[in-house]
C-alpha cells in the first residue's frame, strides 16, 4: 500500500509539471471520470506559482529579458525541476545553470551570471548570522604566521566571477531608469550580509585572484602568491583589509582549528 501511494504521488507530481502527460489514474471528477480541463487548471496554477517564485528571486533577470520571455523560460525550468522543499525561498537555486543551457537565452551571454548574483543574494539573505572577522584580529597575527592561515568565508558570502560587467549591469537595474554600462570589462562580485543588509560589491580587478583563492580555501600565502603572479598591481595589505571590511570572512583558521 505504501509503495502504491508513493507511485501515485510521483505520477501525480510528474503529470502536474508536464502538459503532455494524461491525468493520472485515480484522479477523477464527481462523475467518476478523468476531467482533463479541470486538471489543466490545477496544472496551470502550479506553473503560475513556481513562475512567480522565480520572478521574485530573479527580478533583474526578468527585467533583462522581459516578462513574456522570462515566463517561458521559467515554465521550461519548472517542468523538469520540482521544488525539493516546501520552503519556496529555496526554489531556483540551480536556475542560473539552467539559463546557461537554455538555447533561446544564448544571445545574452552574461544572463546566467546575473542570475548567479541574484541566487547568491537570496542565499545570503537567509544565511546564518555570524560576526565578520575583526580587522584588529588580522592586525594581531604575527607576520611569520600570516602566510599559513586560511580565512573562513562568512556564511552569507559568495564570490561570482564573470567575463562580463555583471556588477555594473546588476547595479544599473536597481534603478527605475537604467543607465547603459559604459565599461564592458570582466568583473567579480562579492555578495555578503555582514549585518542586516545584503550588500553587492564589485571587487577591484587586482584583488579578484586573491579573493577567489581564499574562497577556494587557499592559505593567505598561496592566495597572495597567485595574485602577485597575475601581473596586476596587487597590494596584499589593502586587499586583505578590504575583503575583511566587506564582511567576506568570519574567522581565521589554522590546520588544527579556528584562531580566536
Amino acid at each position: 500500500m505504501t509503495m502504491g501511494f508513493a507511485v501515485s504521488q510521483s505520477a501525480f507530481a510528474a503529470a502536474l509539471l508536464n502538459a503532455d502527460r494524461p491525468v493520472p489514474d485515480g484522479i477523477t471528477a464527481a462523475r467518476g471520470e478523468a476531467d482533463t480541463a479541470r486538471f489543466a487548471v490545477y496544472r496551470n496554477n502550479i506553473f503560475v506559482g513556481l513562475t512567480k517564485a522565480l520572478a521574485q528571486h530573479f527580478p533583474v533577470t526578468e527585467r533583462l529579458v522581459g516578462t513574456e520571455f522570462f515566463v517561458a523560460m521559467a515554465r521550461a525550468y519548472a517542468q523538469d525541476h520540482k521544488p525539493a522543499s516546501p520552503l519556496m525561498i529555496e526554489y531556483g537555486g540551480d536556475f542560473p545553470d539552467f539559463i546557461a543551457s537554455f538555447q533561446p537565452a544564448r544571445e545574452l551571454a552574461y544572463l546566467p551570471d546575473i542570475a548567479r548574483i541574484e541566487a547568491a543574494w537570496m542565499r545570503s539573505y537567509h544565511a546564518a548570522d555570524a560576526v565578520p572577522i575583526n580587522l584588529a584580529v588580522l592586525a594581531a597575527v604575527a607576520p611569520e604566521m600570516l602566510a599559513d592561515l586560511r580565512l573562513v568565508p562568512h556564511p552569507s558570502a559568495a564570490l561570482i566571477r564573470s567575463e562580463y560587467p555583471i556588477g555594473s549591469i546588476w547595479g544599473a537595474h536597481q534603478q527605475e531608469m537604467v543607465t547603459p554600462v559604459a565599461d564592458w570589462r570582466p568583473q567579480a562580485v562579492l555578495v555578503a550580509r555582514p549585518e542586516m543588509t545584503v550588500e553587492v560589491h564589485i571587487l577591484p580587478p587586482q584583488d579578484v585572484i586573491f579573493a577567489n583563492s581564499l574562497f577556494d580555501h587557499a592559505t593567505l600565502g598561496e592566495a597572495a602568491e597567485a595574485a602577485f603572479a597575475s601581473g596586476l598591481q596587487f597590494d596584499f595589505g589593502a586587499a586583505l583589509a578590504g575583503l575583511a571590511s566587506l564582511g567576506a570572512f568570519s574567522a581565521l583558521q589554522q590546520d588544527e582549528g579556528n584562531v580566536p
